[in-house]
């Protein structure tokens, strides 16, 4: 068995907002309809990569939709922020720990905010099982950077031949493989399952 496995976060281990989170989030906000996720989504790369903390993010997004958040309202934002973004998909956590078991090698490339990242390392142990944690708030690169995909090839000191990046967008797939690194675009737990065992299957001496 050789090679890394280099997984996504949201959407592949953790699920993406709920429609519920959502609406909680807006409600917070006290804005409603397209204009408040707009807002949210268009300044958002610039909070994954660090640039801002989460307060000046939400005082951007205030500013964009011509609204004032006062601190205690940030915080409720913030809060709620993470709240949607919190769940984790089980049956891939147990494939993690299923694969360390086995002596594979792994690793996480995920655009995430430096709140978010706290909570899943205060809240989610498994996330020690990864040789390398690459969070763009941290490496100061979002995927689909190409400079998000080398941060890893070099933290990892692994060929990008070696690497078998695993997300669900298929646009970011496409970024990893322009780096060389081959890709899954996930879909479920059983089609990982079937890549990893072509995967390694082509990688096995004949």
């Amino acid at each position: 068995m050789t090679g890394t496995v280099l997984f996504d976060l949201f959407g592949v281990l953790a699920h993406h907002q709920s429609t519920e989170g959502k609406y909680r989030l807006a409600r917070t906000a006290g804005v409603s309809g397209p204009a408040f996720w707009e807002a949210y989504w268009a300044l958002r790369p610039s909070y994954d990569r660090g640039e801002v903390t989460g307060p000046g993010y939400w005082s951007q997004v205030a500013g964009a939709l011509g609204a004032r958040f006062d601190r205690r309202r940030i915080a409720e934002l913030i809060e709620a922020d993470i709240a949607t973004c919190s769940a984790v998909n089980e049956t891939m956590v147990a494939l993690v720990e299923e694969l360390v078991a086995s002596g594979r090698r792994i690793a996480l490339l995920s655009n995430i905010p430096e709140e978010l990242a706290v909570h899943y390392e205060t809240h989610h142990r498994w996330l020690q099982h990864f040789q390398v944690r690459a969070f763009s708030c941290r490496i100061g690169h979002a995927k689909p950077e190409p400079d998000a995909y080398r941060w890893c090839q070099n933290a990892l000191r692994e060929d990008p031949a070696r690497i078998l990046f695993v997300d669900d967008r298929q646009n970011n797939i496409q970024a990893a493989e322009a780096t060389g690194m081959r890709g899954h675009l996930f879909t479920t737990p059983t089609r990982l399952r079937e890549s990893l065992a072509q995967w390694d299957a082509a990688r096995s001496p004949s």
